[in-house]
This record gives structure tokens, C-alpha cells and sequence, in this order.
């Protein structure tokens, strides 16, 4: 690892960007909401393979090593460090459980972010998403966006339901934009006005 990277990831171990929150999940189960860290990296792996595992509407479909994983982390605390992208990752005993982010744009689209959000599969359907996604755009609007866009697969009517619940609304359908198991799947686009 170069030296620049290696101060910066320091400074990034430090960094707190969202202010840790603890809520019960409907299941009784305590979660931490935080920022990512570089000392998630073993945590990441593990929650993105079982994901690919899983076989769940991402667009990742083959696991990743340690190594292309780090390569990834790092990437994403510089950018968190330079303002560029909001994180949250969802922890049950201290396992992650969850991950997401919104990406700023930038340029004449500096005030819209992306976002993305997966969940382990035993997490879903307990309010996690929920207060994962309040905690975005509450975080969105302290960084000063004014639209988020997300993209949910056609097939995932379990994510666009609490995407709608957390006011998002249907901009528009890309036909057969991903390619899953040999079959075409339409992206649906959703925003939200903050």
C-alpha cells in the first residue's frame, strides 16, 4: 500500500462522518448503524459473497477476494474522507449485516446523490432498510443534496415497496438493462425530492 494511501486510511479510521445510532430491529435484536471502517474489510467480504451466494438483485455476481475487497474499501473511505460519498453499514452483533451508500454527483449535478443498499438475507423484513434508508436522506440533506436516484431490478418488488414507503417515486424504466442467469431484467429508476 503507498504511503499517501496508508496516511489517508489513518486519518480515515478516525473519520465518523454519521453519528453512530443503536435501534431494535422488529426480531427484538439490537443494530448499530456507523460508518464504514477499514477494519469492516474482513466483515465486507463476507457480506458481499453471501450476496453473490445468495444470488440477490446486485450487480455483483461472482465473489471477490480480500485483496480486489480492500482495493474497494480503500477506494471508498478516500472518497468519504473527500466528501464524495455518505456510508452506512448496518451491524447485529457486531456482524455486518447491511450496506449502503449515497454517491454525490458531481459537476451541474452536484446536489443529487445515488444510492444503494443491500441487506443479508436473515435481515430483511425487520425494519432495517427503513432505518438504513431515514438515516441516508437524513445525511443526504446535512450534505446539502436536494434529489436521490436509485435503481431497483423489475424482479425486487420487496425493495421498490420500501423505497416507495420511504417516498421515493417511479422516474422511469430502462428495458432489459441487466442480464441475470442468461435472462433480461428491467431496470426500474426511483427518485426522491428532499
Amino acid at each position: 500500500m503507498s504511503k499517501s494511501l496508508s496516511n489517508l486510511l489513518d486519518g480515515a479510521r478516525c473519520l465518523s462522518p454519521v453519528e453512530s445510532r443503536k435501534f431494535r430491529a422488529k426480531d427484538g435484536r439490537e443494530v448499530v448503524l456507523r460508518s464504514i471502517k477499514w477494519e469492516d474489510l474482513d466483515g465486507c467480504v463476507e457480506f458481499i459473497n453471501s450476496l453473490v451466494e445468495e444470488g440477490a438483485d446486485i450487480l455483483v455476481d461472482t465473489k471477490v477476494s480480500r485483496e480486489d475487497e480492500a482495493d474497494w474499501l480503500g477506494k471508498r473511505l478516500a472518497r468519504a474522507v473527500k466528501g464524495e460519498i455518505i456510508d452506512i453499514i448496518a451491524e447485529v452483533d457486531g456482524k455486518m449485516v447491511a450496506n449502503s451508500e449515497v454517491e454525490k454527483r458531481s459537476g451541474l449535478m452536484s446536489h443529487v446523490g445515488c444510492l444503494g443498499i443491500g441487506i443479508k438475507a436473515d435481515y430483511r423484513g425487520i425494519g432495517i432498510g427503513t432505518q438504513v434508508m431515514q438515516a441516508l436522506e437524513e445525511e443526504s440533506r446535512k450534505a446539502g443534496l436536494k434529489v436521490l436516484v436509485l435503481d431497483a431490478f423489475a424482479t425486487n418488488k420487496t425493495a421498490q415497496a420500501l423505497y416507495r414507503k420511504m417516498g421515493f417515486q417511479d422516474a422511469g424504466r430502462i428495458p432489459k438493462a441487466i442480464c441475470k442467469n442468461g435472462k433480461y431484467i428491467d431496470l426500474i429508476r426511483m427518485t426522491l425530492e428532499l
